[in-house]
């Protein structure tokens, strides 16, 4: 669910667009920053690096769109859909990575074993994206599906098709071999 749809958002981006207000936007920043930062490091398989290049990247993005911003849809959801097409671009130029052992330490502290843990981000990463973008939205985020569809331009219900799949894969993925996750 996205917590974050509050006048303070408004009255924040009218002080920045209207003085470019270097407050305002630090403000901005850190309020909407994380929780983008984390979705795009699930989306982008645990790459610390990778993740912080494409929330910067949204950034940008952003505050290039935000006089073009309508407020249909809270800031966080407009933003999360930025990040989701910039790990998007990312994934389809070709961008892959070598080894796992660079993943974020952030990936590991889920409080699960960490074979669980591992298996899971494993399955997770190997859901095509669309899925995985939905899965983690929705299921992750607390995203309803209407929002997705709106992150995602998407329809609502391709957006509960994509989960339904990515659940199912999901939970095939992990039944696969049940000893490596007890």
């Amino acid at each position: 669910m996205d917590d974050s749809a509050t006048p303070e958002d408004r009255i924040l981006v009218a002080h920045f667009l209207r003085a470019r207000d270097e407050g305002s936007f630090r403000t901005l920043y850190r309020r909407h920053t994380p929780a983008l930062y984390a979705l795009a490091l699930r989306l982008l398989e645990h790459r610390a690096s990778e993740a912080e290049d494409a929330v910067q990247d949204a950034w940008i993005r952003a505050v290039q769109r935000l006089r073009a911003f309508r407020w249909e849809s809270s800031m966080r959801t407009w933003l999360g859909g930025i990040v989701v097409n910039c790990c998007r671009e990312r994934l389809r130029t070709g961008w892959r990575w070598l080894e796992l052992d660079e993943r974020a330490p952030e990936a590991a502290d889920s409080g699960a074993p960490p074979d669980l843990t591992l298996a899971v981000d494993r399955a997770v990463a190997a859901l095509p994206l669309g899925c995985r973008a939905v899965f983690l939205l929705h299921d992750v985020h607390g995203h309803t599906h209407e929002e997705i569809a709106v992150m995602l331009d998407i329809a609502a219900g391709t957006s509960k098709s994509q989960l339904f799949h990515a659940r199912r894969r999901l939970r095939a993925q992990l039944r696969q071999d049940p000893s490596d996750h007890e």
